[in-house]
């Protein structure tokens, strides 16, 4: 792990080193008037080293090396931007005489933002980290001179970036090279952080992500803050690089919040990156000379998501809730102007936004890395709240987002995911009259919050195995994309097909089933996804042209509070322990199928306190669903008798599936081993832990687990399968509670059970605890032995499963041999030889007692001993 981590440096800083030579040789080589390296091949290679730094900034997020991963992230979208910008050019859709009023707002940003972060580098003694971020910070300033009047500042840009680059080989090279010796060689001064300084960062979160999306926001309010300004002369084409780059980083640290468990700083970005897209679009307009018209309705609707939000904010700091209020206030200007993003109002608001996000951009950082804080107002939300005796906070922890079928790395998405909602339906609402559809900003509104951030909600609840929730989100945002670009992005003009009515019909279809699967989740879904029916009939009505006046936009403003009332009672739920928002019952509910209420606990098994609690539950009678080294399996304690027998019961028509009894070790046998032959016990020892369950002879034998009457459920009244698995979680949880009676997680019948979500879908809330670890590694059942015979040399097999039979001959014969030579395992040698006991042998034992297959003995030479003692 530590070689890949160098390896991820190496990279970024390799890669920083890389770009600043692509630019210090362009700009040495180059005059005014002649250009070393073409426009277009510039911009292309400037994409390729920002993919490569963003590769190399989100691995080292993931890792907790937030300034590294910070640096990273912010140069990527800096050379990615002015790439975009130098292939436009390229490309004749801008002219070269406009390359000046395109990259002077986004090299503007990004020399404060490098300059904050190398500052905050110096601060905190990351001398390397310092010299990059600073020296790319006066390259920019550079190139704005150089902009600004020709020939001036192109030396001095590829002086900077000289010194970046000879910093970077250094740094860079001394890694990859300490990576291929393994850490033999490292040139002084290339040494990572020690481990204690890794854990004192992961212990801030993801707040490198909250450094890059305040880069974003701060480049935006740049770009339109400049014409303000008089810098340029108004928005245009050449500036939707800058923005849409911006927009693209925030869905970016969108995903990366959903993986640190921050739901409100994923909704935050979420918001934002929505507002870079909308700016984007109206620039791009510019090229078309369409003059863009803001509807009043959305960004009212918009600041009130803002407002909300903002608040919920405050219980993380009261300095990040203040600071989202900015953007209540820019809704309000957007709303408050027709041309929106082109009128002095709204960039007034940008304008403080770039002053408040440079201030913001300094503290987070700082706080990031450093042990001392600047206050951020953390703790007065919590203050207030515990002064109110009705309201109790939720702790915010990762358990928060414990799924409730499973385990995953992602929080959960349906605040974000109602909220788009909200912002799509009332997008429609506003009316295109004899504008053109284009003109009227709504298409960005309806195709990037209804589509694009939706199906991102959609995939994050995929991850968590929220089949439903994923189903909905993805669903809906391919009609909001498909009908956005249709009826709004120029392609619907005013005719009416039957090909449009047919392909909402099949929305309509597959609506259908998820309203009906609603009914099994809470009265809240089964409304969103009624009225949503009800907006594709709007749009079926439309297609057809026999819409109703007031109909469409009746039925979408009661999408849009529906969809508000789901956001709001997530966002507060996940705040508040109580009281709750209620989002109702289901309406139907069968047995093992809906609820989400009384779901029992579903815990990660790879915390020994998820199985520690699952212990706890079974010593109390519970009956679990557990990951194998095969399949999940249903489990009881054999020393509560009422589990087993409610373990056995949970399976239909299991009178002819006996359950299987397992072991964390040959020692849980101790008790017994004066009634078992050396031979069936060096069998065992050498064959265990594994995927290989041993038939044997039941006997008295079976009375020292405290089975009592619940005995006759395990095994045939002949034999019984006895199994040690080859699962560290397993074994742990039976070392916890003893020996354990196993059965199949799945009703008879049915196919094995291969992933946790599956283990309540199919036994519902018989189960009273999963333990989580996603998909089984293995989809094959264990292979069965029958040694009910061993003791004459042969054994067969009732089943080959996971091990081969070859595998357990070759095991079987080298036991054999051993017991020929006298070699017997000494810690069960018998002190008297026991009489021959007769055997039968069930033939048709598996892994819950039961199989079939081949039972064909192998050919060894017998030893007369029995498998059992008598009982007397």
């Amino acid at each position: 792990m530590a070689q890949l981590q160098s390896l991820h440096v190496s990279v970024g800083i390799l890669s920083i080193s890389g770009g600043s030579l692509l630019l210090l040789v362009n700009d040495y080589a180059s005059s005014p008037g002649r250009n070393l390296i073409p426009y277009t091949a510039l911009g292309v290679l400037l994409l390729i080293i920002a993919a490569l730094l963003a590769y190399a900034g989100i691995r080292r997020s993931l890792s907790h090396a937030q300034l590294f991963s910070t640096l990273c992230l912010t140069v990527s979208a800096l050379w990615c931007g002015s790439g975009l910008v130098y292939i436009l050019v390229g490309q004749g859709v801008l002219q070269p005489s406009e390359l000046r009023a395109s990259l002077v707002p986004g090299l503007a940003a990004f020399t404060l933002a490098l300059l904050i972060i190398g500052s905050v580098a110096v601060l905190v003694k990351k001398a390397v980290l310092s010299v990059i971020a600073v020296g790319i910070s006066l390259a920019c300033a550079h190139q704005i001179a150089g902009l600004s009047a020709a020939g001036f500042g192109q030396s001095a840009t590829a002086a900077n970036y000289l010194l970046v680059c000879v910093v970077g080989v250094y740094f860079g090279a001394g890694r990859l090279l300490s990576t291929i010796t393994r850490g033999k060689v490292e040139p002084p001064g290339t040494v990572l952080k020690a481990k204690a300084e890794v854990t004192a960062e992961q212990n801030r979160g993801c707040t490198d992500a909250l450094s890059v999306g305040l880069v974003m926001n701060l480049l935006s309010a740049s770009v339109l803050a400049c014409p303000l300004l008089g810098v340029v002369p108004q928005l245009f084409v050449g500036h939707v690089p800058w923005l849409w780059t911006a927009g693209v980083f925030q869905l970016g640290m969108c995903v990366l919040f959903y993986r640190a468990m921050d739901t409100l700083a994923a909704t935050f970005y979420g918001f934002t990156a929505l507002l870079r897209f909308a700016e984007g679009y109206s620039a791009l307009l510019s090229f078309y000379s369409i003059q863009p018209y803001s509807p009043v309705p959305f960004p009212v609707v918009f600041s009130v998501l803002f407002f909300v939000l903002a608040l919920f904010s405050c219980q993380k700091s009261l300095l990040e809730g203040l600071y989202q209020l900015f953007f209540v206030a820019y809704s309000i200007a957007i709303a408050a102007q027709p041309q929106g993003f082109f009128q002095g109002g709204t960039q007034g608001v940008q304008a403080a936004i770039f002053v408040v996000s440079a201030g913001m951009l300094f503290v987070t950082t700082f706080n990031m890395v450093s042990k001392t804080t600047i206050p951020t107002g953390q703790g007065y939300f919590k203050a207030l709240v515990t002064r109110m005796p009705r309201l109790t906070l939720r702790a915010h922890d990762k358990e928060l987002h414990s799924p409730h079928l499973g385990y995953s790395k992602y929080a959960d998405a349906e605040v974000l995911g109602h909220a788009c909602s909200v912002l799509a339906a009332f997008a429609i609402t506003a009316t295109v009259g004899g504008r053109d559809p284009l003109s009227v900003l709504i298409l960005p509104w309806v195709v990037v919050a209804g589509g694009a951030l939706t199906l991102l909600c959609g995939s994050v609840a995929f991850a968590r195995g929220k089949t439903f929730e994923s189903t909905v989100f993805i669903l809906y945002g391919v009609m909001w994309t498909v009908w956005g670009l249709t009826r709004y992005g120029g392609l619907y003009g005013q005719t009416r097909s039957f090909d449009v009515a047919v392909g909402i019909i099949s929305f309509m279809l597959f609506n259908g089933l998820v309203t009906v699967a609603a009914l099994f989740l809470n009265v809240a879904w089964f409304a969103y996804a009624l009225t949503f029916q009800l907006i594709l009939i709007s749009f079926l009505l439309d297609a057809v042209g026999a819409l109703p006046f007031g109909y469409d936009i009746g039925v979408t403003i009661i999408f849009g509070l529906v969809s508000f009332y789901c956001f709001l009672a997530h966002i507060f739920n996940s705040t508040f322990q109580s009281p709750q928002i209620p989002l109702g019952k289901p309406l139907i509910k069968l047995s093992g199928v809906g609820g989400g209420a009384d779901i029992c606990p579903h815990l990660p098994a790879r915390k020994a306190t998820s199985v520690h609690q699952i212990a706890e539950i079974m010593k109390n009678g519970g009956i679990c669903g557990m990951p194998t080294d095969t399949v999940y399996v249903l489990v009881a304690a054999c020393n509560r008798p009422d589990a087993v027998v409610k373990a056995y019961k949970v399976k239909k028509q299991a009178q002819d599936r006996p359950m299987s009894l397992w072991i964390s070790s040959i020692k849980q046998l101790e008790p017994v081993r004066h009634l078992l032959s050396p031979l069936l016990l060096d069998f065992m020892e050498a064959a265990w832990p594994s995927s290989i369950s041993m038939v044997i002879p039941r006997g008295p034998w079976m009375d020292t687990f405290g089975l009592g009457d619940a005995a006759k459920h395990i095994g045939t009244p002949q034999s019984i399968a006895i199994r040690n698995p080859d699962c560290s979680v397993a074994t742990h949880l039976i070392n916890l509670v003893g020996p354990i009676a196993v059965t199949s997680a799945n009703p008879t019948g049915e196919a094995d059970t291969t992933h946790h979500n599956q283990v309540y879908a199919k036994l519902g809330n018989k189960v009273d605890g999963v333990l989580c670890d996603g998909a089984s590694p293995e989809n094959i059942a264990s292979t069965v032995v029958d040694c009910t015979k061993i003791e004459t040399g042969h054994i067969g097999f009732f089943r080959v499963g996971l091990i081969p039979k070859s595998k357990v001959l070759q095991i079987f014969e080298e036991v054999q041999m051993r017991h020929r030579q006298g070699q017997t395992n000494p810690a069960f040698e018998y002190d008297l030889d026991p009489p021959n006991t007769q055997r039968e042998r069930n033939s048709d034992e598996s892994e819950s007692g039961r199989g079939s297959g081949d039972t064909t003995p192998s050919t060894a030479s017998p030893q007369q001993s029995p498998v059992l003692r008598n009982g007397s």
